[in-house]
């Protein structure tokens, strides 16, 4: 196997909104031996169906199996593996930094308004601040953050959506006679 194009790759799936169905998608990636980078789910204009995004790191060969594979998932009704040029992808991050003088507290907002972060909280010796980006904006910002001391991070994972007219719609299968549960007589 080829192993020169292993990067990074964004997956959209669309799926039932209901128990399990997230398990099924992650278990498929397991079996597979993937590494899941990083993952986040959602309600989207229609309260029965999610939005998974996916991200790991394969070959096109292989990420274009696991793509098959999850399209023949019962709860899934769509899967888009995003261009990388042809996407925006964000993430939203939580960074909550020790400020024990008024100096470092000052210091911490001064990076903050560099990168357009917001100040969500703050007590005597904290402040947590908020901050969307693309993965390079969002790492730049807990590195300069970090001498100050974090106390605690959480990131949401990366969303992506694709640019322009193009819609994971574009790929929707046909569930038919599979379709178990919905427009049984």
């Amino acid at each position: 196997m080829n192993d020169t194009n292993i990067k990074r790759r964004s997956l959209s799936v669309l799926v039932d909104n209901e128990a399990g169905v997230l398990s099924q998608v992650s278990r498929l990636f397991s079996r597979k031996g993937y590494n899941i980078e990083s993952l986040a789910v959602g309600t989207t204009d229609d309260a029965e169906v999610s939005r998974i995004t996916i991200e790991v790191v394969a070959t096109d060969q292989r990420i274009e199996l696991v793509c098959n594979q999850l399209r023949k998932l019962l709860p899934v009704h769509s899967v888009k593996l995003l261009d990388e040029d042809e996407s925006i992808r964000r993430e939203l991050v939580l960074i909550k930094v020790s400020t024990p003088t008024t100096e470092i507290c000052n210091r911490v907002i001064q990076v903050a308004n560099i990168f357009r972060a917001a100040t969500i909280d703050v007590s005597a010796t904290t402040i947590t601040l908020a901050l969307i980006g693309e993965e390079s904006k969002t790492n730049a910002i807990v590195d300069l953050v970090s001498e100050f001391g974090i106390l605690e991070l959480v990131r949401t994972g990366m969303v992506a959506i694709e640019r322009g007219t193009k819609t994971i719609y574009d790929q929707t299968k046909e569930r038919g006679e599979f379709d178990y549960g919905k427009n049984v007589l």
